[in-house]
């Protein structure tokens, strides 16, 4: 470790747990790029700057304009923020939107009714708790992803929160990818169980250990939603961490050079993939790669040992018998003891479990959270989790590193301000795309229907007797609602000015990714919900002992649910 990773590591338990500890040249950077966006502002209100000229110069700082007011999307690096910049989002979001913020697919945040004229100080505030929204939005590389549970996973093999940031770092204004094709994503996954749908991104990267214990890399490429849903290539096993950055620029130089600029339609590194074949995009990153002078790439152990150096770590130390008092507790108090059943995760470290903050109450928006529930959740964060809050894909919150002994005390705090519904990976837990209530792309509203399957099957004897079932919106066909890989994904659909949804079935994020299947015709709002609940009792009749809906599925076929679907439509 160098002298500096040194020094770093002695002041680690002053760095935030669970993200990575900006300094002064961090800081300076964003005071300057936010002074710079505030005179770009200053000029379009005073129409010094046409919107055609602003455009690209707000979608560089996360702003855009959706149907009804401006829509600023905050980056929130890897899914991973503290206490203190909880209550800074919550204190945008009182102050300059409607009291609340939407978390994303992207593991992002966005406010959805911003003032133009206000955005210099939100993104001024932000900065001043070293947040920002660089590259939330526009051709470049967008905000890398990694599991929620990094770092605390007792499945875990690689911590990813290092590797991320290190991406962070190389993707952020870079010279040579600030103008792709198209947007690109990267999720990155150090557990054996997919957790980040890595099979579903551009580029998807597992890590584990390889020979001698280094860190090595699965690579997937070409995976994605929207209009051409496709499941990833596997492209290479075992690639050295030192090759890391090498192999990356090598792979996005590739699609930089023959990806499509003539059709937008046509212009995702997916495309691309798929019109080379896998060997041929295999052999052309293969040729860059050993062109290019590794030592200059090479991303040696001091410099990951540095970056790893610049996150602080929590103090694990659980009382003995805190699994026996949560098992307690449990045992005393049934609806404990439900929440505690779906919303919790195995930790690495004895005594601990991670706790998931569910944000699809009964009826309620996914993924929407109001001022006081930000504020409420950073002090639950301060109290049980080290002030480390994690954001998931799935649009949750997860508090780390809980004491299991603790854990009944902050489920009784999450139950007095409506965030302790026990529905994770149950149909309560649903992910929607903001849609056409606010999306200038949609073409049917996503909220309603989700809400209204919320309510349909509010029922937490119900969700637990169904199962794992994961249903996802999208009010587009660009899929930010993942209904691609849903178990029942709904697509919305307009239909000469009416509202339908199509149901895709067999979707999956996991490790046995696949996109969805359309089932048929599209539907009304309304019936699409009694649809999706005649499907669901055709399962309960028709599965096997213990059999989740999606081996149901695919073990006998779309038949049966087209015709329960379709029966009385």
């Amino acid at each position: 470790m160098s002298a500096e990773a040194e020094t770093l590591a002695d002041a680690a338990p002053a760095l935030p747990v669970g993200h990575y500890a900006y300094d002064q040249v961090d800081r300076a950077f964003l005071h300057d790029r936010v002074e710079q966006f505030r005179d770009q502002v200053a000029r379009r209100i005073s129409g010094a700057l046409s919107e055609d000229e602003f455009k690209p110069l707000r979608l560089m700082n996360g702003l855009y304009l959706q149907l009804h007011a401006y829509m600023l999307r905050i980056a929130i690096p890897y899914g991973m923020l503290d206490s203190r910049q909880m209550r800074e989002l919550a204190h945008i979001a009182r102050t300059y939107d409607r009291d609340y913020g939407h978390f994303t697919t992207r593991q992002n945040l966005q406010f959805n009714w911003i003032r133009l004229e206000d955005t210099p100080d939100i993104l001024a505030r932000l900065a001043s708790v070293d947040m920002h929204a660089i590259q939330t939005s526009g051709n470049c590389i967008r905000n890398v992803t990694c599991d929620q549970f990094a770092g605390a996973a007792a499945d875990e093999l690689v911590d990813p929160r290092v590797h991320a940031e290190i991406l962070r770092q190389w993707s952020t204004l870079h010279p040579e990818f600030s103008f792709l094709p198209r947007k690109f994503k990267i999720a990155v996954s150090g557990s054996p169980h997919d957790r980040v749908a890595a099979r579903f991104h551009d580029i998807g990267l597992v890590a584990k250990p390889g020979h001698g214990g280094k860190v090595v890399f699965d690579v997937f490429v070409g995976g994605g939603m929207g209009r051409t849903p496709l499941v990833g290539v596997h492209l290479r096993d075992n690639l050295p961490e030192e090759d890391l950055l090498a192999y990356l620029e090598a792979m996005v130089r590739v699609y930089n050079e023959y990806g499509r600029r003539d059709n937008i339609y046509k212009a995702r590194i997916k495309i691309l993939v798929q019109a080379l074949g896998a060997e041929g995009y295999r052999a052309r990153v293969d040729a860059e790669f050993a062109a290019m002078d590794r030592a200059r790439y090479r991303l040696p152990p001091e410099t990951v040992a540095a970056i790893r150096a610049r996150f602080g770590t929590p103090d694990l130390a659980a009382p003995a018998g805190a699994a026996e008092s949560l098992a307690a507790a449990r045992a005393a108090d049934r609806a404990f003891d439900r929440w505690a059943r779906t919303n919790t995760h195995p930790h690495r470290h004895p005594g601990y479990v991670s706790a998931v903050i569910s944000l699809k109450p009964d009826g309620g928006i996914p993924g929407d959270a109001t001022a006081a529930q930000m504020d409420r959740i950073a002090d639950l964060a301060d109290r049980f989790s080290f002030g480390e809050i994690r954001i998931t894909h799935m649009q949750n919150i997860v508090l780390g590193h809980v004491r299991q002994d603790q854990l009944h005390a902050l489920w009784q705090d999450l139950r007095a301000v409506g965030l302790a519904t026990a529905n994770i990976g149950l149909i309560g837990d649903i992910i929607a795309c903001p849609g056409l209530d606010y999306c200038s792309l949609a073409n049917a509203r996503s909220i309603p229907i989700a809400q209204k399957l919320s309510a349909r099957f509010a029922s937490p004897e119900l969700q637990e007797t169904i199962g794992d079932l994961q249903i996802k919106i999208s009010g587009c066909i660009n899929a930010c609602g993942h209904h691609h890989a849903g178990h029942i994904g709904i697509l919305g659909v307009d239909k000469k000015g009416e509202e339908f949804f199509q149901l895709t079935l067999g979707g999956s994020a996991g490790n046995d990714a696949a996109v969805g299947q359309i089932l048929g015709p599209a539907l009304p709002e309304d019936a699409t919900v009694d649809a999706i609940a005649r499907l669901v009792d055709a399962y309960l009749v028709h599965r096997n002992t213990g059999e989740r809906f999606l081996d149901t599925y695919r073990r006998l076929g779309a038949a049966l649910f087209k015709d329960a679907v379709y029966a009385v439509a």
